[in-house]
């Protein structure tokens, strides 16, 4: 069946097997089945409109709305919500019930629950400050110590500047990497040791600009490599000329490291790329799968089965999961989420919303909880509407009306309109994704920010042309530097080294960065291929593929089974 998305007018296509999961998991109330609709917009429309919800990355000072201590937030102070230090919006000094409303069916479920939101407090952070150390300028984090400007991550202990980390030591500037240890600018890597300037390896340690290698060891500038050592462009060298070329490498020197990244980029065009990273799958479609059974047009995804069109999923098993994005952690019958999961099940146009939760539907930041309806900031409740507490009875009475009125307003089957998100777009993971300009993102419906947090409090700052000044090598850099603000030479943006930062910099002799910790993920996130599948043609046997990569991108391009005859 093909339809045509209401908001970019493309043609998508909804099968069988999507019709069977809208049946799956539309609810039931005294025996009577209330249809999830077809959906009304195509699958990245869908997903642009749920990413605009999260704001992970983008940090700011404000006070407390209950204590007015001064609190880190992801909701800007200039954005009339009220938030709540974390320990404050868990402890039992206030109760979410107190703003319950009562339904009123002349006017729209979307107005009303904009109408909760301007009244029930927000969390300050997306983390557990009880289950961290030393470890405050993070978000949607969990257990970990000496860490700074993380997100997405958990587990981790003195890591810097990343997204996606998960169980990491000694790590700066990384993108989805798991289980390392002594790791910088590595993107999708998991397992490594010391490791530098890669991605897709595993396995791999004391080795520099790797790209998909698997137990590697002593390894300079390759590509598609498997448990080699001592090799430099793909070539085997000795280990004393091998030791000559780390030395020059390692010197320390920025100037060095540029230029040895663009040779390695150059050298990556002239050798064959497969078309998906996936392993150990059956029947699946998208990027980096693993572990995973009939998952289709999905990115970043581990052991999940029976799911169509999610993002960052792992941590199952995870099953009939449609348009989620993050987490899933065992979630079972979910449909239209964001950063929903931890033991869930039967969850619809849901938002972090999590841990042991089931059967919520239109439902913000609850958590140990069930049967509850358009509700908000509520934890280990049941049977409520808008945040009012309702009897078994009532409840199961009352949502068929609900969703018989909203189905009258053409809101049934629509996740909340980007409208009554707390961020501006350009705030949100949206932004990464589906990159707009301001006038094109208010035209479309979303917000946008114009607030602009203060530079670092330095004691200098240095410009741009003064950037250029500064020694190219890290050894001739002294701790002076902790104490001015650097002007990003991109973005011109301001930010500083930490000390830990600066430690780890003299320790490996990498030199520092030239561009601020914003950019340097926008730098990592232009390495990774859109989360989009094109069809193209393997360069080797011509038959039509399905991969990230366009068609107009200059990487040589192959099928799985040529990929491997070639490579491995």
């Amino acid at each position: 069946m093909q339809k045509i998305c209401k908001k970019c007018a493309n043609n998508f296509e909804i099968t069988e097997d999507d019709l069977k999961f809208y049946d799956k998991v539309s609810p039931v109330f005294d025996g009577v089945k209330y249809p999830v609709p077809k959906p009304s917009l195509c699958p990245d429309c869908r997903r642009q409109r749920r990413l605009a919800w999260q704001n992970i990355l983008k940090l700011y000072a404000r006070k407390c709305d209950y204590s007015g201590k001064n609190i880190l937030s992801f909701i800007s102070p200039d954005k009339k919500f009220k938030v709540f230090d974390n320990d404050v919006w868990w402890s039992d000094s206030w109760d979410p019930l107190d703003y319950g409303m009562e339904f009123d069916f002349n006017k729209t479920f979307f107005e009303q629950f904009g109408e909760l939101m301007s009244k029930v407090p927000l969390i300050n952070l997306s983390r557990r400050p009880s289950s961290d150390e030393n470890s405050d300028f993070t978000n949607y984090t969990l257990d970990n110590k000496n860490c700074y400007l993380i997100f997405h991550a958990n587990n981790d202990q003195d890591c810097y500047y990343g997204f996606g980390v998960k169980y990491c030591s000694d790590a700066v500037d990384i993108l989805n990497t798991f289980s390392s240890e002594i790791i910088y600018e590595c993107i999708d890597c998991e397992n490594c040791y010391n490791l530098f300037f890669s991605q897709d390896c595993e396995n791999c340690s004391d080795s520099m600009f790797l790209n998909d290698c698997l137990g590697c060891k002593n390894c300079i500038a390759c590509h598609g490599l498997q448990n080699a050592q001592y090799h430099v462009f793909n070539k085997k060298v000795t280990e004393q000329e091998y030791k000559l070329i780390e030395k020059e490498i390692r010197s320390g020197s920025y100037k060095t490291l540029k230029d040895w990244n663009g040779k390695f980029r150059k050298f990556l065009l002239t050798l064959p790329h497969r078309a998906v990273v996936e392993k150990w799958n059956e029947n699946c479609s998208g990027d980096h799968i693993y572990r995973c059974k009939n998952v289709k047009e999905s990115f970043d995804v581990k052991d999940t089965q029976d799911s169509k069109f999610c993002w960052r999923v792992f941590n199952g098993p995870n099953s009939d999961c449609y348009d989620i994005d993050q987490f899933g952690m065992c979630s079972e019958k979910v449909y239209e989420c964001s950063a929903v999961g931890v033991n869930t099940t039967n969850i619809l146009f849901g938002m972090n919303c999590r841990e042991q939760i089931s059967d919520l539907i239109y439902c913000f930041l609850c958590y140990f909880s069930n049967h509850l309806f358009g509700c908000m900031g509520l934890r280990r409740k049941q049977y409520c509407v808008l945040n009012k507490q309702y009897s078994k009875e009532e409840y199961e009475k009352l949502i068929p009306k609900i969703i018989t009125h909203m189905q009258k307003t053409g809101e049934w089957g629509e996740f909340f309109p980007a409208s009554l998100s707390l961020f501006g777009y350009n705030e949100t993971i949206a932004y990464e994704h589906f990159p707009l300009l301001k006038e094109n993102a208010l035209s479309a419906g979303f917000n946008w920010s114009d607030y602009a947090s203060p530079p670092p409090v330095a004691n200098k700052v240095i410009t741009k042309k003064e950037m250029q000044k500064l020694p190219d090598n890290i050894q001739d850099i002294n701790e002076d530097i902790l104490d001015s603000a650097l002007t990003c030479e991109i973005s011109g943006k301001l930010y500083k080294i930490i000390k830990p930062e600066l430690s780890f910099y003299k320790k490996h002799n990498l030199p520092l960065p030239k561009r601020c910790p914003d950019q340097r993920h926008a730098d990592r996130m232009a390495l990774r291929c859109p989360r989009k599948l094109w069809e193209r043609n393997c360069f080797k046997c011509k038959k039509t593929i399905q991969t990230t990569y366009a068609p107009d991108r200059p990487e040589i391009v192959y099928c799985e089974e040529c990929y491997l005859k070639e490579v491995y």
